[in-house]
This record gives C-alpha cells, sequence and structure tokens, in this order.
C-alpha cells in the first residue's frame, strides 16, 4: 500500500521560507516521480514542482526561482524548499507519485492528505 505523509506546513510572513517535506512508502517501481501541488478553496489543484528519480526537475513559473524541490539519498522522501514566500503562495499543499513526471494533477496515481501553509503580508 502506497502512502505519503506530509509535514512542515505552518504560518510564515511574507518573504519567509518553508521547508514541506513527505515521506514516501509502499512504492514498489525503481522509477518514479514525486510531486507538489497545491490548492485552495474553490480551485482547482496546480501543480507547484516536479522531480523524476532519475534527478530532473519541473517547476510551475510561478515558483520558479524561489522554490526548490529535491529527494533524499534513499529517494523515498521529497522535500520543497520554499523561499520569499508571497500570500498567494498560501495554500494547502499536497505531495502526489506518479510513473510519469508531469505538473498535471490528472497524471497523478497516488496523493497525502496534505500540509497547510498560511502566508501573510
Amino acid at each position: 500500500q502506497v502512502q505519503l505523509v506530509e509535514s512542515g506546513g505552518g504560518s510564515v510572513q511574507a518573504g519567509g521560507s518553508l521547508k514541506l517535506s513527505c515521506v514516501t512508502s509502499g512504492y514498489s517501481y525503481s522509477s518514479y516521480c514525486l510531486a507538489w501541488f497545491r490548492q485552495t478553496p474553490g480551485h482547482e489543484r496546480e501543480g507547484v514542482a516536479a522531480i523524476f528519480t532519475g534527478g530532473s526537475s519541473y517547476y510551475d513559473n510561478s515558483v520558479k526561482g524561489r522554490f526548490t524541490i529535491s529527494l533524499d539519498n534513499a529517494k523515498t522522501t521529497v522535500y520543497l524548499q520554499m523561499n520569499d514566500l508571497k500570500p498567494e503562495d498560501s495554500a494547502t499543499y499536497y505531495c502526489a507519485a506518479t510513473r510519469v513526471c508531469s505538473l498535471n494533477r490528472a497524471g497523478m496515481s497516488y496523493w497525502g492528505r496534505g500540509t497547510l501553509v498560511t502566508v501573510s503580508s
């Protein structure tokens, strides 16, 4: 059974930083993609960043230069370092896993339950 558990959300002022973590287990493929999405009430879930176990990474234009996605050496934990946070970054952030990397939520196979990030101005 695949499980993804996010942590690291919280409240921060604009310009601040947070680092999200997602611990994965039960994924049997040797190569796969882990991604971060975010969602606010009344809006669709949108892709933020994704990383393939081979090393390629992808970012939404809204976070390029501010967010960094990374994997631990065991490739079971994915991180999202978020710097220079803006109020519009406030959302519930979800971790997702799939075989083929993309920022398309329809392509994701497994989801975590999310962690809330609130950025105040």
